[in-house]
């Protein structure tokens, strides 16, 4: 759960494929993926509780037919769902119009998928500014605000291309820039830099992280990539079989694996780069925690050379603004970095 008031709210959702699953879904409750196969369904999302909390960056991943961009799709409704509810910034979804939705859409939601989608015959310029045309802006309007994102992105200069002379990840700039020109309050990226080159994919993630830091946006970002999830997100949700197996930190799902499945995504995984000093944080609960506090957002890795010196048993944890936050057992933080004895 976000400790963030919920931007989107998912409750109880259901995508079932299949004749009739209307009729079906009941039945389909408290059932397993397979048993629900062999009665002739595909549960494609099954029974998703999940809320976004606004500003945050909730990664949802899994593998290829999980059902991670099923459920994104249901998020913006650009497929119904079977059953459950699903609200966004207070309203339900499912009972909008489809005037009302496309104005919800217009206004709050912006989308970036896998392919760029770009329009061959139109300069970045008129890529970037297509979505304020479509929402009926002046010509004067648009273009000013499609020259401020194209600079945002980085490609100041190459307004005038078309999308057959730039770089693959030229093109996916002008596709966040797009989705940017209408100044959404929620993103929805499904897997933005898989068809990229690692190299481009990295850049791309830096120049991705960036723009949140700038913007505040609420994103919801699909990856099947374990590393560019703990890169990106404030939260995970793992899935399997249409089904969240776990939604929390990177920490926790790194220290805390709810299920055998979670587990493998991080059993290869070096803990000591992932996990922060917040993620080990406890009550303080009269714990001696006198001197120097550690920064929340450093990683056991970065702390290594403090740990391995520090005599404290416990080490106070301050956020940014210096506040305390908890403490931090030193020796859980070193059976980390060197592993336990």
């Amino acid at each position: 759960m976000s400790a963030a008031e919920p931007i989107i709210s998912c409750r109880n959702v259901w995508k079932l494929f299949g004749q009739k699953p209307e009729s079906f879904v009941a039945s389909a409750k408290g059932k397993s993926f397979e048993e629900i196969r062999r009665a002739g369904y595909i549960a494609a999302v099954r029974d998703v509780s999940i809320e976004v909390g606004r500003g945050e960056l909730l990664v949802v991943m899994g593998l290829s037919g999980s059902g991670k961009s099923t459920l994104v799709r249901c998020m913006s409704r650009l497929i119904d769902i079977t059953d459950g509810e699903i609200i966004v910034d207070g309203q339900n979804l499912m009972s909008l119009s489809e005037k009302e939705l496309i104005g919800l859409r217009r206004r709050k939601m912006g989308m970036v998928f896998q392919s760029f989608g770009l329009l061959p015959n139109r300069n970045v310029l008129d890529n970037v500014a297509f979505p304020l045309e479509m929402r009926g802006q002046d010509r004067h309007d648009r273009r000013e605000r499609a020259l401020e994102v194209i600079k945002l992105v980085g490609l100041e200069g190459r307004e005038e291309y078309f999308p057959r002379e730039l770089s693959g990840g030229q093109q996916q700039r002008v596709g966040i820039a797009r989705s940017l020109a209408i100044e959404p309050d929620i993103w929805f990226l499904d897997e933005p830099f898989s068809a990229l080159d690692p190299l481009i994919r990295r850049e791309m993630q830096d120049e991705f992280l960036r723009l949140r830091g700038m913007l505040g946006k609420t994103i919801v970002f699909i990856t099947h990539d374990f590393d560019e999830a703990l890169r990106l997100a404030d939260r995970i949700a793992i899935m399997k079989d249409g089904a969240v197996e776990q939604c929390d930190t990177p920490d926790k799902i790194v220290l805390k694996p709810a299920t055998e499945y979670v587990r493998k995504f991080t059993e290869d995984v070096e803990k000591s780069r992932v996990v922060h000093a917040r993620g080990l944080a406890q009550p303080i609960n009269g714990h001696a925690v006198e001197g120097p506090a550690v920064p929340a957002n450093a990683t056991v890795l970065q702390l290594a050379r403090q740990l391995v010196n520090e005599r404290r048993e416990y080490l106070p944890v301050a956020d940014a603004g210096g506040k305390l936050v908890g403490a931090m057992n030193r020796q859980e933080a070193l059976d980390i970095l060197l592993g336990s004895a």
